[in-house]
């Protein structure tokens, strides 16, 4: 029986879409793409979400292999809150899921330096039972480390837990740990997601 939800936050409750954001506020597309393969693609990327790095060492470690300048870099990291918002149509599904009586819980590959930031703006962590991201337990998904460390720490049995993220490798490493999963390739799909696998009404 499924008495607790876990939560990717990126694409699944909140939006994380860099290519669309300079598109729609007109970046020039060479730039475009210089920045999303030096800086989001980067491997120095993953690392600052991993906890292996601060925000000035991954800025000094990109700029040693890219064509972009550091204060460059350093805008675009500053971008980053920008570019991220609620998914608000799944954001309200949070309370509801609450009165039906599961526990709700977050885990995503996110960095420590905006993290704070990012949870006091928006009120619908308000409804987590807890959390936990990447950077601050030095281990990221699909690991299976990580998704041990939450499951442990928060005294979680993982048959009794549904693993909601936009990605397959992620959501494989939950399920081949006992969890249920679902693969949500479309955030416009939660609720009914929800529903079906829950056999909930939302």
């Amino acid at each position: 029986m499924i008495t607790t939800i876990i939560f990717d936050l990126g694409n699944v409750l909140i939006s994380w879409k860099p290519e669309e954001f300079f598109d729609k506020n007109g970046y020039d597309k060479t730039y475009k793409y210089l920045v999303l393969k030096e800086v989001f693609k980067s491997n120095e990327w993953l690392q600052l979400d991993n906890g292996d790095f601060t925000l000035d060492e991954a800025v000094e470690r990109i700029a040693e292999n890219s064509t972009l300048k550091k204060d460059e870099i350093r805008a675009v990291f500053n971008l980053r809150t920008k570019i991220i918002f609620p998914l608000a149509a799944n954001t309200i599904l949070l309370p509801e899921l609450k009165k039906h009586g599961f526990k709700l819980y977050f885990l995503s590959n996110f960095p420590d330096d905006i993290f704070d930031e990012i949870r006091n703006k928006y009120d619908f962590f308000r409804h987590f039972d807890g959390g936990e991201i990447s950077a601050r337990v030095k281990a990221s998904k699909p690991d299976e480390k990580i998704f041990r460390i939450f499951l442990k720490k928060h005294s979680l049995k993982p048959e009794e837990c549904l693993f909601i993220d936009d990605t397959h490798k992620n959501a494989h490493s939950a399920e081949s740990l006992g969890m249920k999963v679902i693969h949500l390739e479309d955030p416009d799909m939660l609720r009914s997601s929800l529903q079906k696998t829950l056999n909930i009404s939302l």
